[in-house]
C-alpha cells in the first residue's frame, strides 16, 4: 500500500512539472529580443516573418516583403526561411513567445519582433517597462 501512495506522489510531481514547462513556455517573455516597430527603417535588412493566421495578416495591416508563415504551420515551412537574422511579427504575446522560442530552437538569430496591435511605443511606458528606476534620477 505504501508503494502506491510514493507512485501517485510520483506522479503529481511529474504532472505538476510539466504543467509548469508549458506555462513558461507560453506566458513567460523572452529574453533579450527587442521590440522594433514593423515601420521602422532598421528591419529592412532582416528577414521579416509574420506569424499572424492568415485572417489576421489580409484584414489588419498586411505587411509588404515579409515571409507570411503562421504559426500553427511554422514547423512544416521551416526550411523557406532564409539563414539570416529574423525580425518577427506576431498577434499576441503567446503567439511571439512560442515562435521566437521555436525559431532559436532550429538555430534562427531572432533580432527583434513587433506586434501590430500594440506598437512598440506604447510597450515603452511605465506599463511595460520592467526595469527599476532610481528615485534619484
Amino acid at each position: 500500500m505504501r508503494w502506491k501512495e510514493e507512485l501517485e506522489g510520483i506522479l503529481l510531481l511529474a504532472l505538476f512539472i510539466l504543467l509548469s514547462i508549458s506555462v513558461y513556455r507560453r506566458y513567460y517573455p523572452v529574453r533579450g529580443v527587442p521590440c522594433v516597430d514593423y515601420r521602422d527603417e532598421s528591419i529592412n535588412s532582416l528577414t521579416i516573418l509574420d506569424l499572424r493566421d492568415y485572417n489576421e495578416k489580409t484584414n489588419h495591416y498586411p505587411i509588404a516583403n515579409s515571409f507570411h508563415i503562421p504559426f500553427a504551420y511554422l514547423k512544416r515551412h521551416v526550411y523557406e526561411i532564409p539563414d539570416k537574422p529574423i525580425h518577427v511579427i506576431a498577434s499576441d504575446e503567446v503567439g511571439k513567445n512560442l515562435g521566437i522560442r521555436f525559431l532559436r530552437s532550429r538555430g534562427f538569430k531572432v533580432k527583434s519582433y513587433s506586434m501590430v496591435d500594440c506598437p512598440c511605443k506604447e510597450r515603452r511606458n511605465a506599463k511595460w517597462n520592467t526595469a527599476k528606476k532610481s528615485k534619484t534620477a
